[in-house]
């Protein structure tokens, strides 16, 4: 039986579905080739259709994400402004290393990739390229780093013709750093139209969803290798430790502290001297809670993710990585903050299920889009991403006649 293109297409987050309906007439003409070649009356064996394959698990719409992931490596221009000095912000990254090195890791990849191009007619999306990860590292205050944006991008808009076409629409700014956001709100527009890609990517912060794009905040390189990411030695029901700097997470300390199945340490551990510890307990732990901080974003659910422990989301009002590609709930258990008072009975319930086990799995599935790389991997983080960006090429263009 042919399937039903309105209910895929309804099943779409709402950014995917104009490109999916431009590709439905190929995609229609193709199958029916292949239903009718295959000479019985059964559906055709697509290979990437299969209920086996790694993206009908973890994404929204394996079929449509494949055919329009395709269409981008093809496609897919992104201009980098060449001005601005390379040993101040500019250009080049801090560093690959440490809680902000998402930041770095875009700088580089994106100049290692296959989007970058030197005809800014030809692109797609443009990237102002200054890094306030790197004006933290030499100590600018966050007043004069606005500063610096604000007079940066000025200067862009009256020395090339780009940003005036769409009112700064088809441009983008990447920041990993909490700082980096307020840095844009000298210059309106670029809060308004531009694309923000932050790691802040919470409401409550001006980060403005289907517009913006959450940045996931990586720890590279890990500590510890992949070797242990099965559910043989997970004794812990569920494991967290961090400071009490959020509302959320005082109620986790006072709530189950003493716990003697959920490991809730009310300190912060001194990676320095006991990150083997820390990160161990991610592999003898089923769940990870990733609770709300002073910031919702956090290295945590990208550790998670990585040593194979199933995060549990305690974040309210927070755009997720890769929110419109991949599906959280299949790989993630995902909460309200008022429910830190049931949260064990909710784990408790959950762990020695098959649905638990399915969640282990396709966490571990989910771990090659959590991973930077130099030069970058097909799917890695950085391709997803631009992924996201290739997405916002269908935002309106605000034209000036």
């Amino acid at each position: 039986m042919i399937p039903s293109f309105q209910r895929i297409s309804q099943s779409l987050p709402p950014r995917l579905r104009p490109t999916f309906f431009l590709g439905v007439p190929v995609f229609f003409l193709i199958y029916l080739l292949l239903y009718f070649l295959s000479g019985n009356s059964k559906s055709p064996q697509l290979g990437w259709c299969k209920s086996s394959d790694i993206y009908g698990e973890i994404f929204h719409s394996p079929e449509a994400f494949k055919l329009d992931y395709a269409q981008m490596e093809r496609e897919f221009k992104v201009f980098v402004y060449p001005d601005g000095d390379p040993n101040t912000y500019y250009q080049t990254p801090r560093k690959l290393s440490g809680k902000y090195a998402s930041e770095g890791y875009f700088f580089q990849n994106i100049r290692e990739s296959q989007f970058l191009t030197n005809d800014p007619n030809s692109a797609n999306l443009f990237f102002i390229p200054i890094s306030c990860h790197k004006m933290r590292g030499k100590e600018v205050s966050s007043g004069n780093m606005t500063t610096i944006v604000t007079e940066y991008v000025e200067s862009l808009i009256s020395k090339y013709p780009f940003w005036n076409r769409t009112q700064g629409a088809d441009h983008f700014f990447v920041t990993c750093h909490d700082i980096g956001v307020k840095a844009t709100e000298g210059l309106p527009q670029l809060i308004k139209n531009s694309i923000r890609v932050v790691c802040s990517s919470q409401y409550d912060s001006g980060y403005i969803p289907h517009k913006d794009v959450s940045l996931p905040q990586i720890l590279q390189p890990f500590a510890l290798q992949d070797s242990n990411i099965g559910l043989k030695d997970r004794s812990i029901l569920a494991f967290w430790a961090g400071y009490r700097n959020s509302k959320v997470r005082k109620q986790l300390v006072h709530k189950w502290q003493n716990d003697k199945e959920l490991d809730i340490q009310n300190n912060h551990i001194d990676k320095k001297n006991a990150i083997m510890v820390y990160r161990t307990k991610f592999y003898r732990s089923k769940f990870c809670i990733c609770p709300r901080g002073s910031q919702v974003n956090s290295v945590r659910i990208a550790d998670s993710i990585h040593y194979g422990c199933v995060p549990v989301i305690l974040s309210d009002n927070y755009d997720l990585p890769f929110n419109d590609i991949l599906d959280w709930n299949k790989f993630s258990l995902i909460l309200k903050e008022d429910d830190v008072p049931r949260l064990k009975k909710l784990l408790k319930g959950l762990s020695n299920t098959q649905q638990f086990i399915k969640l282990h799995e396709n966490t571990v599935k989910a771990r090659k889009h959590f991973q930077w790389n130099t030069p970058p991997i097909k799917y890695d983080a950085f391709h997803m991403v631009m992924y996201d960006l290739w997405l916002c090429r269908h935002v309106v263009k605000y034209q000036i006649f």
